[in-house]
């Protein structure tokens, strides 16, 4: 069950916008959440639950991305308002380098054997060829590959069994498989029974993807043949989700009306729906240490929950 363990006061928003995508540094237990509003990442220590910095000065920023292994961290934004992706290390946040991508980047993958970075675009409706998946090598800071996609895409996550990404598309309702090694493409388009996918993870020991539909339904899919697996409905319109390979759960952010609601994986059926706050549709989940973040706009800070077996 989640059990509220606590809050964590934010800045409040400059704009508009609220929060977007975060992910967790599991080896320092910091969060980098996008906080759209204030064109600014803030960063929050779970050890001591508290906002200690924001990285300014990443445009309408979506999302974000913290590389995890041997190799030194980076963090990646998706900076929507000036197309580009920022680049920095956790330990020196105000040297940012930022990267020239395509229109209104969103979601971010990385494949850490190869050190490359999937970056999916929004892009225009009005602007032919705007909507595209393009694959940056990390080390040259270049772009590598720039592949085009059937609608605006949304979440992306990289499977290194595989060794592809998967990436979300809301319309025409698809999941986009694109080959990580050389040569990068679109190994397979899988068909989503129901509109609007959004938020998306992996099991990768499983070999599920589970794709929140903005239909109001949760799809399992295999991650090898694209068959639909199971479905499950769920209170409104997704965003975020994550998967939690120790306890086999996922979590899935509705902003309307407000809640976490948690799913079994094996098989997959409802657990608990927990009350958060009207318009938190974004989470951060730290496998570590068993943390799930809510972030609430209206109050502008991140509600704490940790997570156990019963």
């Amino acid at each position: 069950m989640l059990r509220h363990v606590g809050f964590v006061d934010l800045p409040a928003h400059a704009g508009s916008g609220g929060f977007d995508h975060a992910a967790v540094q599991t080896a320092t237990g910091r969060v980098y959440v996008a906080h759209t509003a204030n064109d600014a990442v803030d960063v929050i220590d779970l050890v001591s639950q508290k906002h200690v910095g924001s990285i300014s000065g990443l445009a309408a920023v979506a999302g974000a991305l913290v590389t995890e292994g041997p190799a030194p961290a980076l963090v990646f934004t998706s900076n929507r308002g000036e197309d580009t992706v920022g680049i920095f290390h956790p330990d020196a946040p105000d040297v940012v380098e930022k990267v020239k991508v395509g229109s209104r980047p969103n979601g971010l993958a990385y494949d850490p054997g190869r050190g490359r970075l999937l970056v999916a675009h929004v892009g225009d409706a009005a602007v032919p060829g705007s909507r595209t998946v393009s694959v940056i090598d990390v080390a040259s800071r270049r772009p590598v590959a720039d592949l085009p996609v059937a609608g605006r895409t949304r979440w992306a996550v990289f499977d290194p069994t595989a060794a592809v990404f998967h990436v979300n598309i809301m319309d025409p309702p698809q999941i986009v498989v694109v080959a990580a090694g050389d040569p990068i493409s679109i190994r397979r388009v899988v068909a989503i029974p129901h509109a609007g996918p959004h938020g998306l993870d992996i099991d990768v020991e499983r070999r599920r993807l589970y794709c929140a539909c903005d239909a109001g339904v949760l799809v399992e899919v295999d991650a090898d043949t694209g068959a639909i697996v199971a479905t499950e409905a769920i209170a409104g319109v997704p965003d975020v989700v994550f998967f939690n390979p120790a306890l086999r759960r996922l979590y899935v952010a509705i902003g309307e009306p407000g809640v976490i609601e948690v799913f079994d994986t094996a098989p997959l059926r409802r657990h608990e729906t927990v009350t958060t706050e009207a318009g938190a549709h974004t989470l951060a989940f730290d496998p570590q240490r068993n943390l799930v973040l809510a972030f609430l706009p209206a109050s502008h800070r991140a509600a704490v929950y940790r997570d156990g077996a019963q």
